[in-house]
């Protein structure tokens, strides 16, 4: 049995804080209105996992853009949509900083949190300068340090910044545990060859990856069923079935009728995989290759890679073997799934 991780849970952030702050997550957990800020994808796949974990009052707002993603995830909750602000919009975070300046004077909230990205230079100051508790967790994808908007935030005055990995964590960035300790893996039987495979690169504009769809041609066997999500990587003469978006619920259908998924390594469709029991292939977008605009997909497929809860895909020298080994492998919920404290490991 592959080891397991402690889950992300209240108690593990409230040994990060100062002593002030000790019971801040208890007092969410027992009628906190909080006011939650985030960008889609990733970010806010995190915060939702996050939200799970401390189970704040009903009339708590969402902050974030209209995708189809937020339309599914945030169904039956309090939300907002606010114009999309791209990274390192400047224009766009003002713009940003104007409506939640709005919202913050509409109404009242015990809390603000955030997990990323540029939507939260935009509103966690102004939530704190308002005498709101804040916080910001740092994205579970930055295992090295935190990311720019991180590294701002850090300086702004009564934001507390939050790390999900001990190696980099700080005074300033305590440790509060990691939305990946959710997360449990077992074994299982696979299904033997030929495999129903799903491939599914995202939707990152404008950016391709085709050496992902050439590495994952070059070890399909005969028999193999193969649905591709293509994203900007427009190709023709694929087997199979090729679609180049899908809604969350289409993407989850998918995987389920799926024997193994190989997926890039942005967040958002890592933690839909997870939950959705897939240990998945990943297929990590590079920068020097210009398939992303910077290499933080490399930092969480490590971190998942060590806890057993992914399988890495060369992309160089691509084989069978990591198909293989995902296929035998099952992810739970921890919430679902009891295991002796002893046998869990953290990161």
């Amino acid at each position: 049995m592959i080891p397991h991780a402690r889950k992300f849970r209240p108690a593990a952030l409230r040994r990060a804080l100062p002593e002030t702050d000790a019971a801040v997550l208890d007092d969410v957990s027992r009628g906190g209105k909080v006011l939650w800020v985030s960008s889609t994808g990733g970010h806010l796949a995190e915060l939702m996992r996050i939200e799970q974990e401390l189970r704040p009052r009903p009339d708590s707002l969402w902050v974030t853009f209209d995708t189809p993603q937020s339309q599914v995830l945030l169904a039956g909750r309090r939300r907002r949509f606010v114009d999309y602000i791209s990274p390192r919009d400047i224009g766009g975070t003002l713009r940003g900083a104007g409506t939640l300046y709005r919202i913050l004077h509409q109404e009242r909230f015990d809390y603000c949190i955030s997990a990323g990205a540029a939507i939260a230079v935009s509103g966690l100051p102004l939530a704190a300068l308002r005498g709101i508790r804040t916080y910001y967790v740092e994205s579970v994808a930055r295992s090295q340090g935190p990311s720019l908007t991180g590294r701002m935030l850090a300086l702004a005055p009564r934001v507390r910044t939050l790390s999900q990995y001990e190696g980099w964590s700080s005074g300033r960035w305590p440790y509060a545990g990691t939305v990946l300790d959710s997360f449990a893996v077992t074994d299982r039987l696979p299904a033997q060859a030929p495999r129903k495979i799903l491939v599914t690169l995202g939707t990152i504009r404008p950016y391709r990856f085709d050496r992902a769809v050439d590495a994952v041609l070059s070890v399909l066997a005969a028999g193999d069923q193969v649905t591709w999500q293509l994203g900007s990587t427009s190709r023709t003469g694929l087997p199979g079935t090729t679609v180049t978006e899908t809604s969350p619920d289409e993407l989850a259908d998918l995987a389920r009728a799926s024997d193994v998924v190989v997926s890039h390594a942005g967040v958002g469709s890592l933690l839909q995989l997870l939950g959705l029991g897939h240990v998945p292939v990943l297929a990590v977008r590079s920068k020097r290759h210009g398939e992303h605009v910077d290499d933080h997909q490399e930092q969480i497929a490590r971190a998942m890679i060590r806890r057993g809860l992914g399988c890495g895909l060369d992309r160089e020298h691509p084989s069978r073997q990591p198909l293989a080994a995902a296929a035998s492998r099952t992810v739970h919920n921890r919430s679902n799934h009891h295991e002796p404290l002893s046998q869990r490991n953290p990161l």
